[in-house]
């Protein structure tokens, strides 16, 4: 691990409960205080699972300030503050700072893109401007944009700019990175279904969605893998797999917003253009809960 590393192991991208009239702070403060409970290593608030894309700029701030005081410095910290207007995202990463955020999660620019030359030139500027370590987000299927190796290898180079949130699917892509980065930059698995492979490759965990229902049980991957009972991670990896592909038969976060409210966490309510479940993949998902022990 190198720079800063600001956790080893699972962090949740959490949901936000929300309903009709906004954050539901009890449910919110309720989650993290479980989450920790469980044994989770950190948290990132405002990512792609918590809905940032549809909550307010008031909302995303207040959240992101609510998390952090409520967590009391039990477990980082992590808040999205990326945005496809550079000097937006520069602001709300200050604000994340200030309200005692202790890292920036910041996801490729989305719909206008970039050239990789842009990437650099933008990821440099939000770091310049950081007192807090940034994590880059790597998730062409949502951004229709990929970081390449050669620009981690730009990047790794900025004090600030400390991990890879990896979610390109490209095994062969993170190899090449890996190779170029490895001891520069923490490698986090940004997909359920390859935290073993991404953390034989080096990497020091996941942020996840599947920890949202199974806290500890997605951090005992991590864990096994850790101890160096590899065939005991990836027997945990294939134990849960059915559980992760049924999380993302529907665009996250439907399916595990549907999962935390019948668990008791949230209201099943999401804002448009996402829509609730599908009771036919709903019945699916539930079903497999109830076989790995979870109430529903």
């Amino acid at each position: 691990m190198k720079k800063n590393t600001v956790f080893k192991g699972i962090a949740t991208a959490l949901i936000t409960p929300m309903d009709e009239t906004g954050i539901n702070y009890e449910q919110f403060g309720k989650l993290i205080d479980w989450q920790i409970a469980e044994g989770i290593d950190a948290l990132v608030i405002c990512g792609t699972t918590g809905e940032a894309s549809t909550l307010t700029d008031a909302e995303h701030r207040a959240a992101i300030t609510f998390a952090a005081q409520h967590a009391e410095g039990r477990v980082p910290i992590i808040a999205g503050t990326g945005s496809n207007d550079t000097e937006y995202a520069h602001d709300l990463t200050r604000s994340a700072g200030e309200a005692g955020a202790d890292a920036m999660l910041v996801v490729t620019p989305y719909y206008n893109k970039a050239t990789q030359k842009g990437l650099i030139k933008m990821f440099t500027q939000i770091a310049d401007k950081s007192t807090k370590p940034i994590i880059l987000y790597n998730v062409p299927s949502r951004t229709g944009i990929n970081i390449e190796p050669a620009t981690y290898e730009v990047l790794a180079e900025h004090e600030n700019i400390v991990g890879i949130k990896e979610a390109n699917g490209n095994i062969s892509k993170i190899v090449e990175t890996m190779a170029r980065v490895h001891g520069k930059l923490d490698l986090y698995s940004g997909n359920d279904d390859q935290l073993v492979p991404l953390m034989a490759l080096g990497g020091v965990g996941g942020i996840s969605v599947l920890s949202n229902i199974m806290p500890a049980q997605t951090r005992e991957i991590c864990t096994r893998f850790f101890n160096g009972d590899i065939t005991g991670s990836a027997e945990q990896q294939y134990k849960l797999y059915p559980l992760i592909d049924a999380l993302f038969c529907e665009v996250n976060p439907i399916p595990v917003k549907a999962a935390m409210a019948a668990m008791g966490f949230c209201k099943d309510y999401l804002r448009s253009p996402l829509t609730t479940m599908e009771d036919i993949y709903r019945e699916k998902l539930f079903s497999l809960m109830k076989a790995h022990g979870l109430n529903v």
